[in-house]
């Protein structure tokens, strides 16, 4: 089964990093230098890592708007000037080198699976939770913080 992995829509932040400190504090966002920290910090929207000196924006985003229990949001880094992540078939390095949670949704917005895997195992993971005809698409979070990393659907 082929599948789809997507960062976040590049222009939903871009105009953000023309504010200032202070405009964006007012909203409850924090502008960050990427220090040496490895891994670096994960950008949702081109799902690569930070390195030294990149210009980050730690956001609250509401990844999952839905009309369910399970809407959700929560802090998720972008980096300036990135171009949203879309491929068919490919694991991007981000999610191979972390514990992601991966869970799978219905249409209606209801959790109809789940798995805990070490990133290498993605793939597999996206195979037994896509093989429930109940999935229409998958979420993966970083395990550890439980933030938003990806949407996963069948291509």
């Amino acid at each position: 089964m082929n599948f789809r992995i997507t960062g976040l829509p590049a222009d939903r932040f871009a105009h953000l990093f023309a504010l200032s400190d202070a405009e964006l504090a007012a909203q409850g966002d924090v502008r960050q230098i990427a220090n040496e920290r490895t891994p670096g910090y994960p950008c949702r929207v081109s799902l690569t890592d930070s390195r030294p000196g990149d210009e980050l924006l730690l956001v609250n985003y509401e990844h999952h708007p839905v009309a369910s229990p399970y809407r959700m949001r929560f802090a998720i880094y972008v980096r300036k000037g990135e171009e949203t992540y879309d491929r068919v078939g490919e694991i991007p390095e981000q999610l191979r080198t972390r514990t992601l949670a991966v869970r799978a949704f219905d249409p209606d917005a209801m959790m109809v699976g789940w798995e805990l895997v070490d990133g290498h195992e993605l793939e597999a993971a996206i195979q037994r939770l896509l093989a429930d005809k109940r999935a229409a698409y998958l979420h993966v979070h970083f395990a550890a913080p439980g933030c938003y990393a990806a949407k996963i659907e069948r291509a």
